[in-house]
């Protein structure tokens, strides 16, 4: 079995090289390629790669490579985790929404716009290559904002999987508070990329969310840092990113209080590279559990398993909404439990979603639509339409504000502007 990576020289790379690792069992890899232009990093992150396999005793072959097409092909699988522009770009999305008074984020309002914009075009010219290269191969995306990535490659045919950790990071934390292996725990968790609600908490069938919510509000709060309070009174645990909206001025008068996050990644990326050039380290350092992305190799892993061996079982996958939520245009991409065979995605049946909730995805679906219009076709225009009904937005005078800024700050990777 041949996996690619596109963004192999990433310095998150090693945690997917673990992940494959001590997982080979469920996703037996002969060959795992690690794609990137960036020929520097990606001789350390490929140097290291090879002495975890080493060390854990994989038999599979790491090879890197900065071409693409080379790279991709005979691939089974292909994974995206690239970031168009790196972390200064991210630093700048992350700074100049804050201007207008509105959240800098890579992935949501303003700058997960700015992020998109970058991003569409680049994914699609990658999945047009691998279509022609290996018309088979699925397409497996982490590249943010996960969401319209995922909707962009649907919408052109490919076959692909959106993914995020924010499923399996609830679902680890969730085992450890009621003392059960992460496997035993299903979740009742709907919504979009970075939108979602838990809705149950499931063990042996029985939904303990309740029962968790009363042991464990004030720790569960501090995770996501919202009021215990709500999460008492919504009977939910939302994701961390509903916080940009349910406390969007509290989080910009922090962000305009301390470093960007952008920065501190830089100076975290900076520090592993050092580590990953020793030819002494043959495991993932601690170091890296501060660069994000906890258990994605495992949510990879299961994910990229279940498409290759078609087990038919049932993943969080961003995926197809084909009136799972009927409030909802059939080709909207949903975050949602799915069964995942060589077929692809389906998503479960979904109880109702309250209106409390569904406003919301509505409104957000509505802007990723918009979104992806401006990333397909340009203009400064549909950036403002998509800017003016993004509910963190949503008003004339920040639309148009937000387009000069983000069209000023991203010329160089937007021919049209």
């Amino acid at each position: 079995m041949k996996l690619t990576v596109v963004g192999g020289g990433s310095t998150y790379t090693p945690e997917l090289i673990d992940g494959f690792a001590r997982l080979r069992d469920s996703l037996p890899v002969s060959e795992l390629v690690l794609v990137d232009p960036a020929a520097d990093r990606l001789a350390l992150v490929g140097g290291l790669a090879e002495r975890i396999f080493a060390k854990q005793g994989h038999p599979g072959k790491i090879v890197t490579t900065s071409n693409l097409d080379e790279g991709i092909e005979g691939a089974d699988a292909v994974l995206l985790q690239l970031r168009v522009g790196g972390q200064a770009a991210r630093g700048q999305d992350e700074s100049w929404p804050l201007e207008c008074g509105c959240v800098g984020q890579e992935t949501t309002g303003a700058g997960g716009l700015a992020k998109a914009l970058r991003t569409v075009p680049v994914v699609l010219d990658i999945a047009e290559r691998v279509r022609r290269t290996n018309p088979d191969a699925w397409i497996i995306d982490f590249t943010n904002p996960v969401g319209i990535v995922t909707r962009a490659l649907l919408s052109h045919g490919h076959k692909a999987v959106g993914l995020c950790n924010v499923a399996i990071g609830f679902q680890r934390k969730f085992a450890g508070m009621l003392g059960v292996k992460p496997e035993e725990v299903s979740l009742d968790h709907v919504g979009l990329n970075h939108l979602t609600w838990e809705r149950g908490v499931r063990v042996n069938g029985e939904n303990v969310l309740p029962k968790l919510l009363a042991a464990h509000s004030a720790d569960l709060a501090a995770e996501i840092k919202l009021p215990a309070e709500l999460l008492l009174s919504l009977g939910v645990v939302p994701s961390y990113y509903l916080r940009y909206f349910y406390a969007h001025d509290e989080v910009v008068r922090e962000m305009l209080d301390k470093p960007s996050r952008a920065s501190e990644v830089a100076a975290i990326e900076k520090e592993l590279l050092d580590l990953y050039a020793d030819p002494s380290l043959d495991e993932k350092p601690a170091l890296l559990e501060q660069r994000g992305g906890a258990y994605y190799s495992e949510a990879a892993v299961a994910l990229a398993s279940s498409l290759l061996n078609d087990t038919g079982d049932v993943q969080v996958v961003n995926t197809l909404n084909n009136g799972a939520l009927p409030f909802l245009p059939d080709d909207a991409v949903i975050e949602v439990p799915a069964t995942v065979g060589a077929s692809g995605t389906t998503p479960l049946p979904i109880s109702p979603l309250e209106p409390l909730y569904a406003g919301l995805v509505a409104n957000v679906t509505a802007y990723e639509n918009l979104a992806l219009e401006a990333a397909l076709k340009g203009g400064a225009d549909r950036v403002f339409n998509a800017l003016l009904a993004h509910p963190l937005i949503g008003q004339i005078e920040y639309a148009n504000q937000l387009t000069d800024k983000l069209l000023a700050h991203n010329r160089e990777y937007l021919p049209w502007a």
